[in-house]
């Protein structure tokens, strides 16, 4: 598996966007929608901001602070998973050493407690980095 190539949001960039439009707001010389049209983001972002930056909310700048929905597991559960999946499937009781995704699911709930869904466990296969391709013994990296 190969790790998505869409772009992260840069947070650094997005706070000193708010810190602009702070200063444009302080002027007073523009409307909200010229503010966005010069920023390039939605007026209704622009009136959020203006709100809190009236309210003297000094929160507003600073955003969120990440993107998206916190992981379940943390990097102690996701280093207990790779060292349970790496003793094998037979080893955790399956008839074969075949890793399929529900097998995955079963041990991560075994391992941490935490369950996912079979159609989602390639999300952590690949925070940890584990790959679909065979590994061959005697191929030439």
């Amino acid at each position: 598996m190969t790790r998505s190539s869409a772009p992260r949001r840069d947070f650094a960039v997005m706070q000193e966007r708010r810190r602009r439009a702070a200063r444009l707001f302080a002027a007073g010389k523009r409307s909200q929608a010229e503010i966005a049209r010069e920023l390039q983001i939605s007026r209704q972002s622009v009136s959020r901001w203006f709100e809190a930056w009236r309210q003297d909310n000094p929160d507003w700048i600073c955003g969120a602070g990440r993107a998206g929905r916190r992981p379940r597991l943390d990097g102690a559960q996701l280093k207990r998973v790779d060292e349970a999946l790496r003793q094998g499937a037979q080893a955790h009781g399956f008839g074969t050493d075949l890793w399929t995704l529900p097998r995955v699911a079963a041990v991560i709930e075994r391992t941490t407690g935490v369950h996912y869904h079979p159609g989602h466990v390639w999300k952590i296969l690949a925070a940890l980095e584990w790959s679909l391709a065979p590994r061959c013994p005697n191929a030439q990296p």
